[in-house]
């Protein structure tokens, strides 16, 4: 028998909710690619349902326990005597979600002896040391696709938010307040604006076709450029770098893996590359901007705006920059945590378990690391002994 642990965001403040907004939510066959939505045998949660947290369990118990196997749900993984650190040590398995990552470092990977397969519940492998990985024969997989439509949307809204200048707009009624020339004092249309997308894999391209009804321009940098047909659907203007495209743009949007290559590549170099009052959206990883960098673009007003969804480390300490600096919109890494794709990768993590306890093949598109080597998804998106840094 089995040991999972699996580690998940807190509870909500008030509890578990007993009621939802919604009594549903739209089932999703597959992806715009072909790839199907997640296909466990069962599920016992129903959609809709917050699987995210320690008491969703993201819908896991009943099924594990009802084979006779161990599960172990909790938040705590930070301090070196957390709950994830004591139960490491006989773990078969170990589940994480990006937006509350159990870090799993090297020392982690070789200390858990029984370790055989780390899961990413959405996607996003890079909280994991997969060249420990590699060398330990631990079995990496995480749930494709399974929120990038989800991210997709989350970037359009933080695009509109700044552009408009939502946020603010919302505080004076918040406040009770009607003023209309201090709300609009930093608020423009989108229209006509000149939007980046730093990498088109899903999410940028997904993020590509969703604003082109907005009557934008529209730019994209990827190592991989998208086919002839695609560029003249969309009406795309391809640049060989992130450093060809950014000068041009309104409004940058990053969309690309966390690697040595893009750690920290939003510099003040690069942004002082940029237009006056450019906005930047970042979605992908924290470290793919400088920290330190953003907080100094926002108060000279290089940048207009800065919105992000991840941070570094996450949770993020209390005296983070980002928290006060001016003109943001950042989110505790929610884009991809929806309830409508909690459904998705908590059937999808469900669907891997099934498979690994069965000794059945995992889908190769699930697959980050296998056999001592980067397989599947994680052979096109990663390179073994890449790593980046600790900050």
């Amino acid at each position: 028998m089995s040991k999972i642990v699996c580690v998940l965001y807190d509870d909500p403040v008030d509890g578990y909710p007993p009621a939802y907004a919604r009594d549903d939510v739209p089932t999703i066959a597959g992806y715009p690619d072909g790839q199907t939505a997640p296909t466990p045998e069962r599920i016992d949660f129903k959609p809709g349902e917050l699987l995210g947290c320690v008491s969703g369990e993201l819908g896991l118990r009943n099924f594990l326990e009802s084979r006779g196997h161990t599960l172990v749900v909790t938040s705590d993984k930070e301090a070196p005597d957390s709950v994830l650190d004591r139960e490491l040590v006989d773990a078969d398995v170990v589940i994480s979600q990006p937006f509350w990552p159990a870090y799993m470092t090297r020392e982690r990977i070789e200390k858990a002896r029984n370790l055989q397969l780390i899961i990413t519940a959405g996607i996003g492998s890079d909280h994991t040391d997969l060249d420990a990985a590699i060398e330990n024969n631990v079995t990496v997989a995480e749930v494709t696709y399974s929120n990038s439509i989800s991210v997709a949307e989350h970037v359009v809204m933080m695009i509109l938010g700044l552009v408009r200048n939502y946020i603010p707009q919302h505080q004076w009624v918040l406040d009770k307040g009607w003023n209309i020339a201090d709300a609009v004092s930093r608020s423009y249309d989108l229209e006509a604006m000149h939007v980046g997308s730093v990498a088109a894999g899903r999410i940028g391209t997904a993020v590509l076709r969703r604003l082109k009804p907005f009557g934008v321009h529209l730019h994209y940098t990827d190592k991989h450029r998208l086919p002839s047909e695609v560029e003249e659907e969309l009406g795309l203007t391809y640049h060989a770098t992130p450093q060809d495209m950014a000068p041009v743009c309104d409004v940058v949007t990053i969309n690309c893996p966390l690697h040595p290559e893009t750690e920290h590549m939003f510099n003040d170099e690069l942004l002082g590359s940029m237009k006056r009052g450019a906005y930047l959206i970042n979605t992908a990883r924290g470290k793919i901007c400088d920290r330190d960098a953003i907080v100094r673009a926002l108060e000279s007003g290089q940048l207009a705006g800065y919105a992000g969804d991840v941070w570094f480390p996450q949770p993020a300490p209390a005296d983070h920059p980002w928290r006060t600096m001016p003109h943001h919109g950042m989110t505790p890494h929610t884009s991809g945590t929806s309830l409508s794709a909690q459904a998705r990768y908590a059937g999808g993590t469900r669907e891997i378990l099934e498979c690994w306890l069965d000794d059945r093949p995992i889908r190769d598109e699930y697959l980050i690391v296998k056999g001592g080597a980067l397989a599947g998804a994680g052979a096109h998106s990663y390179t073994a002994g890449a790593k980046t840094g600790e900050r």
